[in-house]
């Protein structure tokens, strides 16, 4: 049964292909296809040519569905799944026409999104039981947030805030205008249900977060030791209490990420995960029928 949670919502797909379609079909749709007679059948097997990381089937299968509905995609992996070279994701079936005109743009969602969910899956692997969770960020390709977000959570990892509306982020450049202190203090009388985070460079700043009130504290561009020596403090801050949530962001990496994780933050976020993944190799080999 496919896990709803690893799946982007219904309507960011359907707009996502719409859109990706439109770029392929205006103004006088496919040129080539429409050289194919209607009465040619085939059958097409979606295939991981390499291995890593199923997402984007929904966008696959909505690609096929908008351009003929006569098409119809079977799945035999959902998103999440771990992928062999050589393995039939899906096998698609109906006319060879429009099956020509969607195969590029249904790629193009398998290859991108996929490729996402195998770098998150690198870096949680990565960082092992150390402790801190991996997460992304607002780094991501415009238009296309809810779709790889999703692709994140199917490679193991969690989502950030998803837009500027979900919680209030101090970060450096808004603080060079209002202090900490103040920050926090005027989000918290404005948004009280919202979550106040706050970015820090300096081991002073976390201090005044918590002092604060910060609900989330960002420890930007630090070192394993350092991010230790804040971890540290704010348990002491906060003794037995409610403590902020502890993120690292900056300069992780597949290499340093173990390492952080094993300094007791409870999130490391990187924007490398969504703007910097590479395209998984999945093709579609169609045989036409007889």
């Amino acid at each position: 049964m496919p896990d709803p949670y690893l799946h982007p919502p219904v309507a960011a797909v359907r707009d996502a292909v719409a859109r990706a379609l439109a770029e392929d079909l205006t103004p006088l749709g496919d040129l080539s296809a429409a050289l194919v007679p209607d009465s040619v059948t085939a059958t097409a097997h979606v295939v991981a040519r390499a291995p890593g990381v199923l997402a984007g089937a929904a966008c696959a299968t909505e690609a096929f569905a908008q351009v003929d509905g006569r098409l119809v995609v079977h799945w035999r992996a959902d998103d999440g799944d771990v992928l062999a070279a050589g393995r039939v994701l899906a096998t698609v079936t109906g006319p060879l026409a429009p099956m020509l005109t969607a195969e590029r743009t249904a790629l193009n969602f398998l290859g991108h999104l996929s490729g996402i969910a195998t770098r998150v899956a690198e870096f949680v692997a990565a960082a092992g039981d150390g402790g801190a969770r991996i997460w992304d960020t607002r780094k991501t390709t415009p238009g296309l947030r809810a779709l790889e977000k999703a692709a994140v959570r199917a490679g193991g990892a969690r989502n950030h805030r998803g837009n500027l509306s979900d919680w209030v982020m101090l970060k450096d450049n808004h603080l060079m205008g209002l202090g900490i202190t103040e920050g926090v203090t005027r989000a918290k009388d404005r948004w009280p249900g919202r979550t106040v985070h706050v970015e820090a460079d300096r081991f002073d700043q976390v201090l005044e977060a918590v002092a604060a009130g910060a609900d989330a504290i960002l420890l930007d561009n630090m070192s394993p030791a350092e991010v230790r020596r804040c971890v540290e403090a704010v348990h002491v801050a906060c003794g037995t209490g409610r403590r902020p949530l502890l993120e690292i962001s900056g300069g992780v990496t597949l290499a340093t990420v173990a390492e952080y994780a094993r300094t007791g933050a409870d999130m490391i976020s990187s924007g490398s995960l969504t703007n910097s993944a590479p395209v998984l190799d999945i093709g579609l080999d169609i045989e036409a029928d007889r």
